[in-house]
């Protein structure tokens, strides 16, 4: 490989016919190239719908009451489900597999105050584990507690956007803001991976705002993780919870109108199936681009060969071994195949490059990028392609007969 004589007739060989080189080494860069940006918009919409996760707990239990939409030993349809304290503490006592559960009671919009300065928020009423389910990062303080939960203590949690408009300037942690002209001591403020929509908010204890709000007993929805459960087992805690409910409140398990359990488990699995088919689909495209290109090359090269019958005679006719002939084929079937790959590799990681950068932000598309390992391996696979391509034409030019070579037109 390193004979300096053998690489000197090599690009001889290639300078004389530069147009088909040149075309040649398109097909092989163009295929290298289809290939990574393929694969970094496939990681690019992976991310995307990824991101659509983040805000809340993948591996979680989001359950809603509805209205009964079939009778029931009796009763008529179209009555409202109401869920209750008592629901919640059911299903957090009884349901084998919970890790983290909170209800949510919401007061409605709400008018804060400090001092001379106000805004409009929506108050969520929750208990302490609600921050495992919307992924919440507390940055100052602490979250709700449950002694908040049990002394019906008036303690508020607030978000970034919440803590920047009632005290600009300054921080917020350790003071008083009014609710609906109630104060309520601020022991946190967080941040959110949901964005600004969800640090415009206000947490409060559920308990609290129950009493404070006139909510008796009532909770408008539950929320539970599932912690390491399989897809499976988060189905059965579906279908548990189903049961449970519809025991309680009188309906029948197959009425989804009344309850609405959504399981995050499915929707994660759900995503990672389409985007395996849709990882195996690109590398099927990308891969049968490639064998395009390398096809290309093994046809340029039995041509070559077949254009220089007379030149490898004379070469064998000296002295030249089969083996000598075979390896300046491939390496010239190397040489194409390895330049034009590494081009197609840097203009393929280019442009993703000046995609993720000029592109503006979408919600279903985000940071395309190839990970460096699959691109180093999909051009080395290029490059030993590229040999196998040069290797047919190789032999054929190393059985070729010196005698009838010198007598070839």
């Amino acid at each position: 490989m390193l004979d300096l004589d053998t690489w000197q007739e090599i690009l001889e060989a290639v300078a004389k016919n530069k147009l088909r080189a040149v075309l040649t080494g398109f097909s092989v860069a163009w295929g290298i190239f289809m290939l990574i940006v393929l694969l970094g918009s496939g990681q690019g919409l992976g991310n995307g719908v990824e991101y659509q996760f983040r805000d809340d707990a993948i591996n979680s239990l989001w359950i809603f009451s509805g209205q009964t939409s079939m009778p029931y030993k009796g009763l008529q349809p179209g009555r409202s489900v109401r869920f209750t304290n008592e629901d919640h503490a059911e299903i957090e006592t009884t349901l084998d597999g919970v890790e983290h559960i909170t209800s949510r009671f919401y007061p409605g919009p709400t008018t804060a105050v400090h001092g001379k300065h106000t805004g409009q928020y929506d108050i969520r009423a929750v208990h302490p584990g609600h921050r495992y389910l919307e992924n919440t990062i507390v940055t100052a303080g602490r979250f709700l507690n449950d002694l908040d939960i049990e002394e019906h203590r008036k303690t508020a949690v607030i978000g970034d956007l919440v803590e920047k408009a009632l005290f600009p300037g300054g921080s917020g942690l350790g003071e008083y803001v009014e609710l609906n002209g109630i104060p309520f001591r601020v022991v946190g403020i967080f941040e959110d991976e949901g964005g600004a929509g969800e640090m415009d908010n206000i947490y409060i204890p559920i308990s609290t705002a129950q009493r404070t709000y006139n909510g008796a007993n009532r909770v408008h929805q539950m929320m539970l993780t599932t912690g390491d459960a399989s897809l499976g087992k988060s189905q059965r805690m579906a279908e548990t919870v189903r049961r449970k409910l519809a025991t309680r409140h009188s309906f029948s398990t197959e009425d989804h109108s009344a309850l609405i359990v959504n399981n995050n488990n499915e929707e994660y699995a759900r995503f990672k199936r389409v985007m395996g088919a849709i990882r195996t689909f690109i590398w099927v495209i990308g891969i049968g681009t490639l064998l395009a290109g390398v096809v290309g090359v093994s046809n340029i090269m039995l041509v070559s060969v077949r254009e220089r019958t007379k030149e490898i005679g004379i070469r064998k006719a000296l002295g030249a071994t089969p083996r000598s002939v075979v390896g300046m084929i491939l390496q010239e079937s190397v040489l194409i195949t390895a330049i034009s790959g590494y081009l197609g590799l840097v203009l393929g990681v280019a442009v993703l490059e000046l995609v993720g950068k000029s592109l503006p932000e979408a919600p279903f598309f985000k940071n395309p990028a190839i990970d460096l390992g699959v691109a180093i391996y999909a051009t080395a696979f290029l490059v030993l392609a590229g040999t196998l391509a040069g290797l047919f034409p190789a032999l054929r030019a190393a059985r070729i007969r010196p005698i009838e070579a010198l007598r070839d037109e």
